[in-house]
């Protein structure tokens, strides 16, 4: 029996944000170990973070073919590959990895086209491999308790949905300063930067929580803050849900005096539920007819499933890394599983997989089609 997995790393090399997330994430409970890694496309920088990270010389390699090729031939070679470089790199390294049969974590955009997209869970299930994208937001208590008062029937039946994830990093002309953010080049990001950077989030946050299906939508797609930026930079997005319900989504690179603030409202026929990012253990809660309420992580109010999530007791902070660690606890624990040849249920796989990381790429593209035909209603499907 295996207790202890064995991973590998495309990107993330040596100061690169989200990598050392992932690693984070992925080592927390202790039911996976690094070993094996293509860190950047310069090989001395992958040398110098394998050796930072004490990995074994044999198993750094110049590129992710190399890398897939080679462990998939080990005896002790990984049983997945978290892939977190720029998002054109994306379809490449999951498909080579997919195609030696080594289960595969993705970030997010899942790829950049719609077709890659498809291809790589048609591969998936074609092979019975696990994929997960990793939309980690959707791993918080409150997030989890959210989904569940929705499922229940706590707030009624949803009329309305009000999503933003408001940012102000781009607000400046950072590119005439010498500074050339990869999300806001084409080559590296694909056909959007705000709407597949953090467009997306929304999307696969609305989504867990409420269950609602996207049928179409309308959007407008700006690029604010530069002249010379070819890809939008704030973006507003009306939607209609194959359920009669309709949404707003706003995200935007340009809102000077916010950080990271992704902000769910879900108005229903009882009730309101929302939820704010940078307060993560916190859930506002408001029934018809009844004030306010503020909903903490970690009480005996929380559904038993939500405070699963909860890592420390109630009052003690937790959010992003957190977060990050739930979700690979989910798919950590679910190949185990897999691997012992069990079979898993619906709560085994509560992560974002494949098919979730498609349904973002569809909307990335729908959004940008819209925008360029005049800000016209498409269909998402």
């Amino acid at each position: 029996m295996v207790d202890v997995l064995r991973f590998g790393m495309v990107g993330g090399g040596l100061g690169s944000y989200i990598g050392q997330v992932h690693r984070k994430g992925a080592t927390f409970d202790e039911q996976a170990r690094l070993v094996a890694g293509s860190f950047s496309r310069d090989f001395q920088r992958t040398l110098q973070t394998g050796q930072r990270l004490g990995l074994d010389r044999e198993r750094l390699y110049r590129d992710h073919n190399e890398m897939a090729e080679q462990e998939a031939a080990r005896e002790d070679g990984i049983d997945y590959v978290i892939i977190c470089s720029p998002n054109y790199a994306h379809y490449a390294a999951a498909k080579a990895f997919l195609e030696r049969g080594i289960h595969v974590v993705c970030d997010k955009p899942l790829t950049v086209t719609v077709e890659e997209a498809e291809e790589l869970a048609q591969l998936a299930q074609e092979k019975g491999l696990l994929f997960a994208v990793s939309y980690a937001y959707a791993q918080c208590p409150a997030v989890k308790q959210a989904q569940l008062m929705v499922q229940n029937g706590d707030i009624g039946e949803i009329q309305v949905v009000m999503a933003e994830y408001p940012m102000g990093w781009l607000a400046a002309p950072v590119e005439q300063e010498g500074e050339v953010p990869w999300r806001t080049d084409p080559k590296q990001s694909g056909i959007s930067n705000c709407v597949g950077d953090i467009g997306t989030h929304i999307e696969n946050t609305v989504a867990y929580i409420t269950g609602l299906e996207i049928e179409e939508l309308c959007a407008r797609l700006d690029n604010f803050g530069g002249d010379n930026r070819p890809l939008d930079t704030n973006a507003h997005v009306l939607v209609k849900y194959k359920s009669g319900a309709v949404g707003n989504y706003w995200c935007s690179q340009v809102a000077i005096g916010y950080d990271n603030p992704l902000k769910v409202r879900i108005f229903g026929t009882k009730g309101t539920i929302e939820w704010c990012q940078e307060f993560p253990n916190h859930l506002r809660v408001a029934k018809l007819g009844q004030p306010p309420q503020m909903l903490a992580k970690g009480q005996e109010y929380f559904y038993p499933q939500a405070n699963e999530l909860a890592r420390l007791g109630a009052g003690h902070p937790e959010g992003y890394y957190e977060a990050f660690a739930n979700f690979y606890r989910a798919f950590n624990g679910a190949l185990l599983k897999h691997k012992q040849g069990l079979e898993l249920t619906s709560e085994d796989l509560d992560f974002p997989d494949v098919f979730a990381g498609l349904r973002g790429v569809k909307f990335i593209h729908r959004c940008v089609e819209s925008s360029k035909r005049g800000s016209v209603w498409v269909k998402f499907d």
